[in-house]
């Protein structure tokens, strides 16, 4: 796991260009699964920010992105997936809203949206190890 956590923390670090947290999640995945920057970069530009409308966060989307690009397109490893990271927030998946508590909370945006990123990237891995999609 650590791997893809690294790969997503150096991602986040980068000031130009901006990887959004789409990005910054499927990124790593999409790597080792054969797909290059240049495609994801292009693929998940519009879900940063919750589709850039703040509606569901882009560290979810770019999850479930990576669990289909590894093969794992059930309904199943969604509501998986997609629980790991409600649990955690109140039920919430919409960027707006996780950004609104936080906020409420004194939190503070990049550090927020930087934990979201690894939070997805550990969930992501755990579903696709549970499917003896990585090592």
């Amino acid at each position: 796991m650590e791997k893809y956590l690294d790969r997503a923390r150096e991602l986040r670090a980068i000031v130009t260009p901006h990887y959004n947290c789409a990005q910054s999640v499927l990124l790593p995945f999409a790597e080792v699964f054969g797909m290059s920057e240049e495609d994801v970069m292009r693929i998940a530009v519009h879900f940063g920010a919750g589709m850039k409308m703040g509606s569901v966060c882009g560290a979810v989307t770019g999850g479930l992105m990576a669990l289909g690009l590894a093969g794992v397109d059930s309904a199943q490893a969604a509501n998986e997936f997609t629980r790991k990271i409600r649990t955690n927030h109140e039920g919430m998946l919409d960027c707006k809203d996780l950004l609104r508590v936080n906020a409420e909370q004194g939190g503070d945006k990049k550090a927020h949206c930087d934990d979201m990123v690894y939070e997805a990237v550990r969930a992501v891995y755990e579903i696709l190890k549970e499917n003896d999609k990585v090592e």
